[in-house]
């Protein structure tokens, strides 16, 4: 069956998507989006592509950008194309280049999917980038669930090439007689999937030259081992836990007498914020005294007398720290240290110290938890903004949203701590005198 039929066969048996729906296909103008593009194109689906201009390789970037743009005249398809400065972005959202390109381009998608009426966004990722992901998952030791890869279909998030191994796109592209764009980058082992492809897979196809088609079909054999666990897990969690408002009990003596106490305790705590590292620090409350206890960011895990409690760290509902003058102060969340200090010429950017400008400052301040109508005026922006649609823009989940704390004077919020200072008592060319604050969690 040549990769037409099989292409065709594949999105069928896992029903992803019909002749009926609009498809957007991620484009980059590589080896194996043209394919995804000529197979949606020979199939007869409609499809419009999006293209990711990155601006990370100077001229070659605004090539791929022109590439693409010519594939969607050849195929008579729309082509909607963006570009992103993800280097300021990693850096003003503190991720690496492949993480802010990643967040980019995925949001971006699902605005154009929306706004342009299209069912799936499809992705043309392989059998090898998914052994890829499963080596990557299994060196990191994320457990069963990272051992099974990369999903077909995940809402509108359509891969429907997971099927093919990246030699047969790369012979249907030359049988097809089609040109592509190469990305340097992919050459280098800068990157950790880069290095698992073209060193540590080369390298171990030469002990085991069946190693690529063998870790596909594991992948398979991983899925299904994955769904008979998860359903062994699922009835451990209905007979252990019980939910006692906000917190679960889970009983000590049940807990050990299971055939697995370990991988069972990692299943219902992982969720909460606690990691595969503090299992052994977790599973010793089995046998420490009660009033022990393991935090996570989120929650902690208490020895009680028969149970292991999981309850949420949030501060109480009346909990206010008064802050008379500079010094230290303890809270919920952490310390803040404050002290007067000469203005100088480089602001700190790190988002656990704030400086304000002392000549607005009036003591006492107040430190405590926001609430619901709470508003500032954001660093950078003349108009005010309530603190809950900035905690939304920043994508807090709820247990997040509950750790947050404000400093406030009078009415007015001064800084919301760990994130974002008022503009209005920002510091400036005319500040003299600067009151730092250091929050240590």
């Amino acid at each position: 069956m040549d990769l037409l039929a099989r292409f065709v066969n594949y999105v069928h048996r896992h029903h992803l998507f019909t002749k009926n729906d609009r498809l957007l296909l991620a484009v980059s103008g590589g080896v194996d989006s043209v394919v995804l593009g000529q197979l949606c194109k020979l199939a007869g689906f409609d499809f419009g592509l999006a293209h990711c201009n990155f601006q990370l390789r100077g001229d070659a970037s605004d090539a791929d950008e022109l590439f693409v743009k010519t594939l969607a005249e050849n195929w008579n398809v729309p082509i909607f194309s963006i570009r992103f400065n993800t280097s300021e972005f990693a850096e003003a959202n503190r991720l690496s280049i492949q993480e802010a390109a990643r967040e980019l381009r995925y949001e971006w998608f699902e605005e154009v999917r929306k706004k342009e009426v299209f069912d799936y966004v499809l992705t043309a990722h392989h059998a090898n980038d998914n052994v890829e992901t499963v080596l990557m998952s299994f060196f990191r030791g994320t457990g069963m669930n990272g051992l099974t890869g990369i999903k077909e279909k995940n809402g509108a998030l359509v891969r429907p090439l997971l099927f093919a191994r990246r030699g047969e796109l790369e012979q249907f592209l030359k049988e097809q007689s089609l040109s592509f764009v190469q990305d340097a980058s992919n050459l280098k082992d800068d990157y950790t999937r880069n290095f698992i492809r073209n060193r540590l897979l080369p390298q171990l196809a030469s002990v085991y030259p069946e190693v690529e088609q063998n870790l596909i079909g594991n992948v398979q054999r991983f899925r299904e081992a994955n769904a008979l666990y998860r359903q062994s897990v699922a009835q451990y969690r209905k007979k252990l836990v019980t939910r006692k408002g906000a917190e679960l009990h889970l009983p000590v003596l049940l807990l050990l007498k299971t055939v697995a106490p370990l991988t069972v305790l990692f299943e219902i705590i992982k969720d909460y914020g606690f990691s595969a590292g503090q299992l052994p620090e977790v599973f010793a409350l089995t046998t420490s005294d009660p009033g022990r206890f393991i935090a996570s960011t989120t929650h902690r895990i208490i020895r009680d007398r028969k149970h292991l409690i999981i309850a949420p760290l949030a501060p109480a509902a009346g909990s206010r720290v008064a802050v008379e003058e500079p010094g230290s102060y303890f809270f919920d969340a952490g310390k803040l240290e404050l002290r007067l200090k000469e203005n100088e010429s480089t602001i700190p950017t790190v988002a656990e110290t704030a400086w304000l400008d002392a000549r607005h400052i009036q003591f006492p301040l107040m430190l405590r938890p926001w609430r619901t109508g709470d508003y500032f005026y954001p660093l950078g922006m003349e108009k005010k903004k309530k603190v809950a649609r900035f905690l939304i823009d920043h994508k807090l989940s709820a247990t997040e949203k509950e750790k947050v704390w404000v400093l406030e004077m009078g009415q007015k919020i001064i800084w919301i701590v760990g994130y974002r200072i008022d503009h209005r008592f920002r510091v400036t060319g005319t500040t003299g005198e600067v009151l730092e604050i250091i929050y240590k969690k």
